[in-house]
């Protein structure tokens, strides 16, 4: 399991990196004020009318980038470093999360997926870890039905590998729609949208690593697998 540690090892060096990276930048993006003055609330609010979404609350979440888009009850969450800030990172998240409930209101095909699998993946994200290392000690010790457990535990992981890269299309789009509204409305100056888009790279960034990390992990079990058939 050497090889294990390793990826994970490199995984959580890679990821912290970018995490870091990414409240650095949304620290130095919050010092760039809005010349419209607004809040992250009221750019919520406007995104949402201006594409004709009524039926989307936004409301505040306590903690630090816990931002997001609820589409069963329709709330867009914005974090307190969002909700009531005037700058360039709050208008850039804001924005960012009513790019989703956008996906939402127009049936976003990869937003539809992702929604789709979200209770199987809830499911096999916590059994796959346990079900691959039962499965590994019973092969290790020759036994058949260790390589079937397994073979059941990495086909658990693939599903949450495959989760991981349909929200990259999601992620991706969103902060478009957001940036693109930010413009084209007149939302923000040529300064502040240029620190809005360098804040949502670094976003898209987590889970671009998220995704690249877990296929590692993948491949990594699988070729254990196949090694033990040979």
């Amino acid at each position: 399991m050497m090889g294990y540690y390793i990826i994970a090892g490199i995984i959580f060096l890679v990821s912290s990196y970018v995490s870091n990276r990414l409240k650095s930048k949304f620290k130095k993006y919050s010092q760039v004020h809005l010349q419209n003055g607004m809040s992250g609330a009221e750019i919520a609010t406007k995104m949402l009318h201006d594409n004709g979404i009524t039926d989307v609350k936004v409301i505040s979440t306590p903690g630090m980038l816990t931002d997001h888009y609820n589409p069963k009850n329709k709330t867009v969450n914005l974090s307190e470093g969002v909700y009531s800030q005037r700058n360039a990172a709050a208008a850039a998240v804001a924005a960012h999360e009513c790019g989703h409930a956008v996906q939402h209101a127009t049936a976003y095909s990869w937003l539809t997926l992702r929604s789709k699998i979200v209770p199987a993946v809830g499911i096999s994200s916590k059994l796959s870890n346990i079900v691959i290392m039962v499965g590994l000690v019973l092969s290790a010790t020759g036994s058949l039905l260790g390589n079937t457990i397994f073979l059941v535990g990495i086909l658990l992981f693939a599903m949450t590998t495959l989760f991981t890269f349909i929200t990259l299309p999601v992620e991706y789009d969103a902060s478009n729609r957001a940036l693109a509204w930010l413009e084209n409305k007149n939302m923000v100056t040529s300064q502040e949208l240029a620190g809005a888009k360098d804040a949502l790279k670094w976003a898209a960034r987590t889970y671009l690593v998220a995704a690249l990390g877990s296929l590692a992990t993948l491949l990594y079990f699988i070729s254990i697998f196949m090694g033990r058939r040979d």
